[in-house]
C-alpha cells in the first residue's frame, strides 16, 4: 500500500517543509509514501474561481491513476478522531489492497464539481479553517499517529 499527499499552492515556510518531511520520513517506515505539491493556476482576472478549480483539476487528474483512490481533504468532508481515523484507514488498507490512496489538498478556491465527482471519499481535518501550508503540516502528523495507532505503538496516548 502506497499514501501520496498532494496539495496546491506554494512552499513558503522552511519550518514547514522540515516539519513535513519529518513526518513522511516516520511514515516511510510503515508505508510508502509521496508529497508532492503543485503549482497554483494563476490568472490576472481573479474573478475565474471556477476556471481555476477547473484548470488546477485537469493537472491533478493527469497525475491520477485510474485505480488510486482519492480523498479530498475537504471542510465538508467527515470528520475524525485520531484513534477513528486509524480504524478508518486500516478499514481502507483491507480492502483497497494495492491501491495508493492519495490524499489531495485542494488550491485557494476548493475543488472542482469533477474532483468531487471523483473523489471515493471527503474528510475534515477539523471544523476550523487552516491555512493550506498549515494543513499539510497537520496531515502528515495525524497520518504519522495512525499509523503508529494501527501498529500499537507508544506514539499516541488516550
Amino acid at each position: 500500500m502506497a499514501f501520496a499527499l498532494w496539495a496546491i499552492g506554494k512552499q513558503k515556510f522552511e519550518f514547514l517543509d522540515e516539519g513535513i518531511e519529518a513526518f513522511s520520513q516516520r511514515i516511510r517506515h510503515y508505508y510508502r509514501f509521496d508529497y508532492q505539491v503543485f503549482h497554483q493556476i494563476k490568472y490576472r482576472n481573479k474573478n475565474l474561481p471556477e476556471q481555476i478549480k477547473s484548470d488546477e483539476w485537469q493537472v491533478i487528474e493527469s497525475s491520477l491513476k485510474p485505480q488510486d483512490m482519492l480523498i479530498l481533504l475537504d471542510e465538508k468532508g467527515k470528520e475524525f478522531t485520531s484513534v477513528a481515523f486509524a480504524g478508518w484507514l486500516e478499514k481502507s488498507l483491507a480492502v483497497h489492497t494495492g491501491k495508493r490512496m492519495v490524499f489531495l489538498i485542494g488550491g485557494a478556491y476548493g475543488f472542482s464539481p469533477e474532483a468531487y465527482a471523483r473523489a471515493d471519499q471527503k474528510l475534515s481535518l477539523s471544523r476550523m479553517t487552516y491555512s493550506h501550508l498549515l494543513a499539510r503540516l497537520i496531515f502528515t502528523e495525524q497520518l504519522y499517529r495512525a499509523c503508529t495507532i494501527i501498529r500499537g505503538e507508544s506514539y499516541h496516548n488516550e
